[in-house]
């Protein structure tokens, strides 16, 4: 994980085994104006849900093959 600015940068891809614990840390870390810019191989579907349960707007966009997810508090 990496962070520049107000963007801290998470590459899924490179999490040993199941990602979503480190996204949720990542999230829960998230200061307002802060944005989590998540890389993924795929676009990751069921984390929407999470992210609008927990109040987290998200634009997700796909980039030379990989998906890039920037998420910030609603």
């Amino acid at each position: 994980m990496s962070t520049t600015d107000d963007v801290t940068e998470l590459d899924a891809r490179e999490v040993d085994g199941e990602p979503f614990d480190a996204i949720m840390e990542a999230l829960d870390d998230l200061a307002d104006g802060e944005t989590l810019r998540l890389i993924n191989g795929f676009e990751p579907e069921p984390l929407y849900t999470v992210l609008d349960q927990r109040g987290f707007t998200y634009e997700a966009s796909r980039v030379e093959g990989e998906w890039h997810v920037a998420i910030e508090r609603a």
